[in-house]
């Protein structure tokens, strides 16, 4: 009798830990990420395909922007922040000093920011120095250009814009929109404004050029136009690519490791091409 009990008692503790596991597997994991608008789909599409192949997963995505983003991840409200600019190095400070670490910075896609005007606008290519005249309202009119006589229409992203940032920095060399630039909140908010006005001008990322022209872009005069093509953004030869991020607090591990390592891995890299930007290697 006393043998039997004990085998009863043993049965009752794998059962017991049998149960536990099982409730172990089914748990849910969930992440969130948070940032770049330019990012905020291909967050998205990503997010779809790996939550099909892994049931228990649950992954948010929200835009924002890239300063919004990286904010969140600063004050440790979202786990990984999409960000179409580098973090700058006061931001870097501010996780290494709250957190013990370094973010930790990943390449997840390639973009050739892109200038858009209608497509019934005559204009082929701008060179940086021209796309600076336009936004820092040196340059007014479309006839400056070689354009017809038409005002010119300026449309860009608000300053919690990755892309704003980026496009301050390289195009307007840390110069400061005109007082007539139109601010918009997302790059398909730009494309819309540029797509229903003959005489706009905008930017933004590669995977929104749909509904208006690509302009071709040249460093100098002397330089050929280049358009923001997968060869030309992969070697540099467009002279406004950029790398879209990935920031986290520490070195992924778990489930966001495995979920960057799809990211990066064929499958995740060919959603990149299906979305309208490139791959990161």
């Amino acid at each position: 009798m006393f043998s039997m009990r004990i085998g009863i008692y043993a049965i009752g503790i794998l059962a017991v830990v049998g149960l536990t596991q099982c409730v172990g597997r089914s748990r849910q994991e969930s992440l969130s990420i948070k940032g770049s608008d330019t990012m905020v789909l291909l967050g998205q599409r990503w997010v779809e395909r790996y939550m099909a192949a892994h049931p228990g997963v649950v992954i948010q995505v929200t835009g924002g922007g890239s300063g919004t983003g990286i904010a969140a991840l600063i004050n440790g409200t979202t786990d990984i922040c999409q960000s179409s600019r580098p973090m700058k190095d006061k931001e870097r400070a501010q996780v290494q000093e709250k957190f013990g670490a370094a973010p930790h910075e990943i390449v997840v896609a390639k973009d050739g920011l892109t200038i858009y005007v209608h497509e019934a606008n005559p204009i082929q290519e701008l060179t940086i120095a021209q796309i600076r005249g336009v936004y820092l309202g040196e340059t007014t009119n479309w006839s400056q250009l070689g354009g017809p006589d038409k005002k010119i229409s300026v449309y860009g992203r608000e300053n919690s814009s990755g892309t704003y940032e980026y496009f301050k920095e390289h195009v307007l060399s840390g110069g400061d929109f005109a007082a007539g630039v139109q601010t918009l909140p997302g790059t398909a908010a730009v494309v819309n404004a540029v797509a229903q006005d003959p005489h706009g001008i905008g930017y933004g990322g590669a995977a929104f050029a749909k509904g208006i022209r690509e302009v071709g872009v040249k460093s100098t005069d002397a330089d050929l136009a280049v358009m923001p093509t997968a060869d030309a953004v992969k070697s540099g030869s467009y002279p406004i690519s950029r790398d879209l991020y990935f920031y986290t607090r520490k070195a992924p591990e778990g489930g966001m490791k495995e979920f960057v390592e799809f990211v990066l891995s064929d499958s995740g890299q060919a959603v990149v091409t299906e979305v309208g930007y490139f791959p990161a290697q």
